[in-house]
């Protein structure tokens, strides 16, 4: 997988399939220099930033991708910011994420959200 955007939107679905809250794609082509993708996702606790961080390391791995950096979550961890250079990706708690207002920040990049895909509903009974 080569190109930033299919890493953007494989990683987006990984936080968004684990539970991560309101993930979303931010398109900075065009707009930052240094990167082309943000991907935002929140947790719910340092457990579930660190689980969360676990998947995109093993999703890396299989890809393999380096991390420009390795980031270590701590106990109480309230934001993880992972750099792949063309894709960063920003794991935050909901208080560091409404402080922080990353999409204001970042207010002439497209946003797009992404849900976990829906698991199929039950069958009806063959009569």
């Amino acid at each position: 997988m080569s190109d930033s955007k299919s890493v953007a939107f494989s990683i987006a679905s990984i936080l968004a399939e684990h539970k991560a809250g309101d993930v979303v794609v931010m398109d900075l082509r065009g707009i930052a220099g240094w990167t082309d993708f943000f991907v935002v996702g929140t947790c719910t606790s340092s457990a579930h930033l660190r689980g969360l961080s676990r998947f995109i390391d093993e999703f890396l791995a299989v890809e393999q991708i380096r991390p420009l950096n390795r980031p270590t979550a701590n106990e109480d961890e309230s934001w993880l910011l992972q750099d792949l250079g063309d894709v960063i990706v920003h794991l935050m708690n909901a208080e560091a994420r409404d402080f922080y207002e990353l999409e204001k920040l970042w207010f002439k990049a497209s946003v797009i959200k992404v849900e976990a895909p829906q698991a199929p509903g039950p069958q009806p009974e063959a009569k």
